[in-house]
């Protein structure tokens, strides 16, 4: 992905007709799906979470899309690192040959509860700086803000509405 697409990814989420909260808690769900050790299944679970929680799903993906291959090896390393600690367990040595569950086989406890706090962390972290992001974004456009102020006010946004509504219908 280069420049232009990331730009024109990030002006699409920050432009979505949904509630700030909204778009933020996919992505925060995102980001946390992202530091699990789940590799090669990130899409699918942010989908899944997606569907499930009825968040946005590009929010949802992008989101998932955050711990890159260059961040992966140093996330598990640091998860690793916090679930040994949280276990108490003597650390061992990290050493990966591959990026495989088995490969992490032998860490697996320990990566699951450090990815998991870790996970946690993020997903705190990216939900608030995304509502920030929105926010800021949406000043500069007067129909923009103009949504976000009637969505702020009625605290929630159409699709949140329009559910409400079909639940109610015969």
């Amino acid at each position: 992905m280069n420049k232009h697409e990331l730009k024109k990814r990030l002006t699409a989420i920050l432009a979505l007709d949904s509630h700030p909260a909204h778009i933020s808690a996919g992505f925060a769900v995102g980001v946390f799906i992202s530091i699990t050790p789940f590799f090669g299944i990130h899409t699918p679970l942010a989908l899944a979470a997606a569907f499930l929680f009825r968040l946005n799903k590009l929010t949802t993906i992008s989101g998932a899309w955050v711990n890159t291959p260059l961040t992966v090896v140093p996330m598990l390393a640091a998860s690793y690192k916090l679930g040994e600690y949280l276990l108490g367990a003597e650390p061992r040595p990290f050493t990966l040959t591959e990026l495989s569950w088995t490969a992490l086989k032998p860490y697996a406890e320990a990566v699951l509860l450090g990815s998991s706090l870790l996970g946690l962390v993020a997903a705190l972290i990216s939900y608030a700086l995304c509502y920030w992001l929105v926010l800021r974004f949406r000043r500069k456009d007067p129909g923009l803000a103009e949504l976000t102020r009637e969505s702020i006010e009625a605290g929630e946004d159409l699709e949140q509405a329009q559910a409400q509504l079909d639940q109610k219908q015969p």
